[in-house]
């Protein structure tokens, strides 16, 4: 009997297309990725069939164009870790917030960091004033009533600016080690939201997410009240998902957050079912047994162990030095890694 839904064949590949893009490539001098490049290469010339709107071609056009470039800024910077500060354009530099944003911003670079923002006014420019140009990125928006970045970053060459939100947005998580948020409006809440989702989901690396709230202030007391009191309540979210971000009135606490939470933990990795997590020294016996039994609910059969580096991570050269441990994660309770996080930094 046949099936109701017929499932249409994979097409065969073009055995002469392929060699072109080769080619191409090849004229082109070669370079990194070349199998990924030719696969983007092949799937751009599939828009000419599959795509007719000159609207949503320009749209993978220039979202291309601005990651190309972007990434290309970043890249000499790999090694160093960042910290992406939002809060509003429309703030002050008389008012409490942005002396701390620049406070912020100094201590975060002393404790061995480099600053992004969005570039603007406010709560931006006084994240740069902090760090200084030379330890800061910019990463703009065009809008019609904010096309300049702000004097501190405007004439540096770490600045880039976008046409589109979704790209930008996706360099901040890309290159983010922690987050730090001051008050805002819109766009600062979409941001915050943007990295929880995207933390609990597991779609990106954990990482700090600090709230700052001015000298007792009650800006993100009184969201923190309303998440806990409708979104938990409701159980749209889990408790452990409260884990994700802290709340400080400090500059000084939202950098010893961020140094706390690098003090041993390194990173993460998933090699096929198992989760890797690097450090800098490995739990001793006990502590590993605490952390099999407190923690095997987040556990899909097997238990924490520490391991060398994986086959994978060697062909990578992947960061070798490091400790491990590793574990068949259950790829859902990501609240409760960032749980067992802490237990890493702890001991």
């Amino acid at each position: 009997m046949k099936s109701k839904i017929e499932k249409k064949a994979k097409p065969a590949a073009d055995p002469e297309l392929q060699k072109r893009i080769q080619e191409l490539i090849q004229y082109r001098g070669g370079g990194y990725n070349e199998n990924e490049v030719a696969d983007i290469i092949e799937n751009a010339l599939k828009l000419l069939v599959d795509v007719k709107d000159t609207g949503d071609v320009r749209i993978i056009k220039t979202a291309l164009r601005e990651l190309r470039y972007a990434f290309r800024l970043f890249a000499p910077f790999m090694g160093k870790r960042k910290v992406t500060i939002f809060g509003s354009a429309r703030m002050q530099p008389d008012v409490p917030e942005y002396k701390q944003a620049v406070e912020f911003g100094r201590k975060i670079v002393e404790a061995g960091f480099m600053v992004i923002t969005g570039a603007g006014s406010g709560i931006m420019q006084a994240g740069h004033e902090g760090a200084g140009p030379a330890k800061s990125f910019g990463v703009n928006i065009r809008l019609p009533w904010e096309q300049t970045a702000n004097p501190v970053i405007a004439e540096d060459k770490k600045l880039v600016t976008f046409k589109y939100f979704f790209t930008r947005k996706l360099i901040f998580i890309r290159h983010s080690d922690a987050i730090v948020l001051f008050p805002g409006g819109f766009g600062t809440f979409d941001e915050g939201f943007e990295a929880l989702t995207l933390m609990q989901t597991g779609k990106s690396q954990l990482m700090p997410l600090v709230l700052v709230d001015k000298p007792g202030g009650t800006f993100w007391k009184t969201w923190d009240t309303n998440v806990r009191g409708q979104l938990l309540k409701s159980r749209l979210i889990s408790p452990e998902d409260l884990s994700l971000y802290q709340i400080t009135d400090s500059p000084d606490k939202a950098v010893n957050i961020i140094t706390r939470f690098y003090s041993n933990y390194h990173s993460t990795r998933f090699v096929k079912d198992l989760f890797v997590i690097r450090m800098k020294k490995a739990p001793p016996a006990a502590t590993l047994a605490a952390m099999n039994h407190d923690f095997a609910d987040i556990m899909a059969g097997g238990e924490i162990e520490v391991i060398p580096p994986t086959p994978d991570e060697v062909e990578d050269d992947d960061n070798l030095e490091l400790a491990r441990i590793a574990f068949p994660f259950n790829r859902r309770d990501y609240g409760r890694l960032r749980q067992l996080i802490d237990v890493i930094n702890g001991f």
